[in-house]
């Protein structure tokens, strides 16, 4: 992606040889860590804060609210990630976006903690500032071309959804959630079906250009984010002490447990994910699918996440449901997303992915009578074995080439 210096902005062609990530993608991403860590950090306060909540109705809508901030979060990374893979990242339009939505992100990490009360606005105002001028930067820079309406159509859904944002913000924390989970789902089924808005018309996802290649990458650099955020987490909770055997075991099988989840991504649908986009008839189809996809892993890394400091902090202690479903529920949604990867690459799906779900579902209800640190072990065995087996299949066998069913 070659940088244009004058001239209205224009989309990349579909074959044109892929751009590797700006320094300024990769800046951008690094507001994530942080901000993953404070969803992280929201989620185990709200399941440790007062004695025996942890087994009441709080814990599953604390859990939600967390979950639609998340969404949030991610909506931003995915809409700026789409417009660097349409568009040369170098021209000041692209640059000003994705700077835009860096500050944006940062300040809705830092309000993430008091979502839901002090600092509700400042969350919904750095939301809706980060999903409107993205479109309007863009309409101005794209000038006649046929894109424009697309962009506009972009503006007028986020700015209609915008009312519901900070007028949520400015409510009762139950009309906040329902304002703000309508918000993100009309903006959702509006991005699924080509932004409709009557009078300006829809548009084919299929037919967007986009640099495949380019936007498998960040979709790779992302998890690798989330990634990261769980041996945050993991090092954060360790490092606060105290150093016994059990505090000792908990943080060993919570480096283990990431490993086996970067071994189980890269092998080998994660790491030929933009050979499969390009090869698809409609790149944009099956960006759209992957986009969903590390979703669900990312949701999956985050709930891992906040296992790890669970048990890092009880080892030894017979753990409820709720906590439960962390430690083992985050690593079960990977694998989930990851086989729905494995399809979206080869067209098929491991009989191993399936398994180790089985197996991480029957064991949740004898773990509840087991110390924590037990479910952690169990977790890091069942995905130490589908790693395995993924390694005994691919030895001494020709790299599987990509093969999208779409």
């Amino acid at each position: 992606m070659a940088s244009r210096a004058a001239g209205h902005l224009e989309p990349v062609p579909a074959a044109a040889a892929p751009g590797r990530a700006t320094f300024l993608e990769l800046f951008f991403d690094l507001v994530y860590v942080f901000a993953l860590t404070r969803i992280s950090a929201r989620a185990f306060e709200d399941l440790t804060r007062e004695p025996g909540r942890e087994h009441g109705w709080g814990t599953v809508t604390g859990g939600g609210k967390t979950l639609l901030l998340l969404l949030a979060l991610w909506a931003v990374w995915q809409g700026t990630a789409w417009t660097t893979s349409r568009y040369d990242p170098y021209r000041v339009p692209l640059q000003t976006v994705v700077i835009t939505a860096l500050v944006c992100s940062m300040v809705m990490g830092v309000a993430v903690p008091r979502a839901f009360s002090a600092t509700g606005l400042m969350f919904a105002v750095a939301y809706v500032v980060a999903q409107v001028t993205r479109p309007v930067i863009l309409s101005i820079a794209l000038g006649p071309h046929p894109y424009r309406r697309l962009k506009v159509r972009m503006a007028v859904v986020f700015a209609v959804t915008g009312v519901l944002w900070i007028s949520g913000a400015m409510l009762t924390t139950n009309a906040q959630v329902v304002l703000w989970s309508a918000a993100l789902l009309i903006e959702y089924l509006a991005g699924r079906y080509g932004w409709p808005v009557p009078g300006l018309g829809r548009s084919t996802v299929s037919k967007w250009e986009i640099a495949g290649e380019h936007l498998a990458e960040r979709y790779q650099q992302f998890f690798l984010v989330a990634l990261g955020e769980t041996i945050l987490v993991a090092g954060f909770a360790y490092s606060a002490g105290p150093y016994e055997a059990g505090h000792v075991w908990a943080f060993a099988l919570a480096l283990a447990t990431s490993i086996m989840l970067w071994r189980i991504y890269v092998q080998r649908a994660g790491r030929i994910l933009g050979e499969a986009v390009m090869k698809a008839r409609h790149p944009a189809t099956i960006g759209r699918s992957a986009a969903d996809t590390h979703l669900l892993m990312v949701i999956g890394l985050a709930g891992t996440a906040i296992g790890y400091e669970l048990i890092i902090n009880h080892p030894l202690e017979r753990i409820p449901g709720p906590w439960l479903a962390m430690v083992l529920g985050g690593p079960a949604l990977f694998l989930a997303g990851r086989a729905r990867l494995e399809y979206e690459v080869f067209g098929r799906v491991s009989p191993s992915r399936w398994i180790a779900l089985a197996v991480l579902v029957a064991s949740a209800v004898p773990l509840l009578y087991l110390p924590g640190v037990v479910a952690t072990a169990v977790g890091a065995v069942v995905l130490a074995g589908v790693a395995v087996v993924d390694a005994r299949r691919a030895h001494g066998a020709p790299p599987e080439p990509a093969a999208p069913p779409f």
